[in-house]
């Protein structure tokens, strides 16, 4: 049970950011918000899970594990976002993990009133299908990036997402979470992370990380990283579009 209440017109998570307030009413009743602990794993791949997660504080790694039992990231999900695009899609379970990168709060709801309300069609719907189109363009670049870049690059690029999706400079990041992340071996992951933690870019110690330069991260990250991030830019419900269609400014669709 959670310990904190739902805001009448909540803008932690994007993508009800987007939604009008008459439009948000609807999903109200059936919104649960929960506290996602740091390790959780929220969804096991072939296992179908009864709700999807809308993170407003929390960060979750979506990981695919290969037959030999190594774990790679392929994508990651925060407040901008929803955790359960299979279930969205149509498919019968998800294929990979959800992890619980950082600890925090999220909404919940049970998977089939989000497919009530999609048989519907409006303005949810809409929103969804662009959300999804930027994730997979996050996982088409995470693909690139692991084949084409160096550990470090990887890694300041995951350093980066994972920042633009919590409040303040801190992650809660292991190094084996950061090597699942960075798709590199634990110990090339942990030599990258000396490194960056010499220049002063990061401050690491036993599984807390706090982004010291991140001008410098930028910098040393590959061009992946702007790729996705310049795609998420354009969601509907992200800081810069969610103030102008407060303001009456843009219509709610006009980036879909």
């Amino acid at each position: 049970m959670s310990h904190f209440t739902l805001p009448y017109y909540p803008t932690e998570n994007h993508l009800f950011a987007a939604l009008s307030k008459e439009d948000y009413q609807k999903f109200l009743p059936y919104l649960e918000p929960v506290m996602l602990p740091l390790g959780k794993f929220l969804y096991q791949p072939g296992i179908k899970p009864d709700y999807v997660y809308f993170p407003t504080t929390a960060v979750v790694s979506i990981l695919y594990t290969a037959e030999e039992g190594v774990s790679t990231g392929v994508g990651i999900i925060g407040n901008e976002g929803m955790v359960g695009l299979s279930l969205f899609l149509g498919g019968p379970g998800p294929t990979c993990q959800a992890l619980v990168q950082n600890s925090g709060s999220a909404i919940r709801l049970k998977d089939r009133l989000l497919q009530q309300e999609l048989d519907l069609g409006g303005g949810f719907h809409r929103i969804l299908l662009r959300y999804t189109q930027a994730f997979i363009t996050q996982i088409t670049q995470t693909a690139v990036c692991n084949r084409f870049h160096t550990i470090e690059q990887r890694v300041c690029r995951w350093l980066l997402l994972s920042h633009d999706r919590v409040k303040g400079d801190h992650l809660e990041m292991t190094q084996q979470v950061m090597g699942n992340l960075a798709g590199g071996h634990r110990e090339g992951v942990a030599l990258a992370a000396e490194r960056m933690q010499a220049a002063g870019l990061i401050h690491y110690c036993r599984g807390h990380l706090t982004i010291l330069d991140r001008k410098a991260l930028e910098a040393r990250a590959c061009e992946c990283y702007a790729v996705v991030k310049a795609e998420y830019d354009r969601l509907p419900g992200n800081s810069i579009n969610r103030d102008l269609l407060q303001l009456g400014l843009i219509s709610q669709f006009n980036n879909i």
